[in-house]
């Protein structure tokens, strides 16, 4: 019987996801981007609950460490496989990493200004009534879009999703923790958090196929080690 996962078919469903996403991009930036935004600065969410900010700061420091964490993986390879758990942590690191340079490309090629005025006196819908495009603009005042705190986040639990099916709830609690935070304190347009999620659960699915944690063997088999060398 062949464990492979089906690449082809997960393109397809890529596919459809990116058409799926595009979709929802169009309609927030259509019908929900601004109210909410309009909605989150009026009652100053961002200054009424604390919480809120707290929410955005795991992802960045995630992010930070991950690298010292993949050197400690690679040391400790040379004492033997992977456990799965070590091979998801290793998933999830990568895929991190490889989502926020995505975003980067992305932010550069969508160039959208942010909900309100937070970098090198940015233009923002607050300040200035402006939450459009601006293709290869440049510049960190037109980067919000998509959110890279989402792509990263989204990122990471795809992959535990993916590994860990009985940990799903978990991943899609962090996943909502840092959304909520983010529109909460107007960092970011509903879009923006839209896109990223889509992105970074590209990103992370990818990612944990390559590196084997897609076949159903190894679903069965959570404790298994891979990359043995008697496969």
């Amino acid at each position: 019987m062949n464990d492979a996962p089906d690449f082809k078919q997960l393109l397809r469903r890529s596919l459809v996801a990116v058409l799926l996403g595009t979709i929802l991009v169009a309609l927030c930036y259509w019908f929900v981007d601004q109210p909410v935004s309009y909605f989150v600065h009026d009652q100053k969410f961002g200054r009424r609950f604390e919480f809120l900010k707290w929410l955005t700061y795991p992802p960045p420091i995630v992010q930070n460490w991950f690298p010292l964490v993949l050197v400690l993986l690679m040391i400790r390879r040379a004492w033997g496989p992977f456990h799965r758990c070590e091979l998801t942590l290793l998933a999830a690191g990568i895929a991190v990493i490889v989502a926020d340079q995505f975003k980067q490309s992305m932010a550069l090629v969508f160039g959208r200004t942010w909900p309100d005025t937070w970098i090198d006196d940015n233009p923002s819908l607050m300040r200035d009534g402006v939450s459009n495009f601006n293709f290869f603009h440049g510049g960190r005042g037109y980067t919000s879009f998509p959110s890279g705190h989402t792509t990263r986040t989204l990122a990471a639990a795809a992959v535990v999703w993916i590994a860990f099916p009985w940990w799903r709830w978990a991943a899609v609690a962090a996943s909502l923790a840092v959304a909520v935070g983010l529109i909460g304190m107007n960092y970011h347009f509903v879009g923006d958090v839209v896109a990223g999620g889509f992105a970074g659960a590209l990103v992370g699915t990818y990612t944990a196929y390559c590196c084997g944690l897609a076949t159903s063997r190894e679903r069965l088999q959570p404790d298994e080690r891979i990359f043995s060398s008697d496969r």
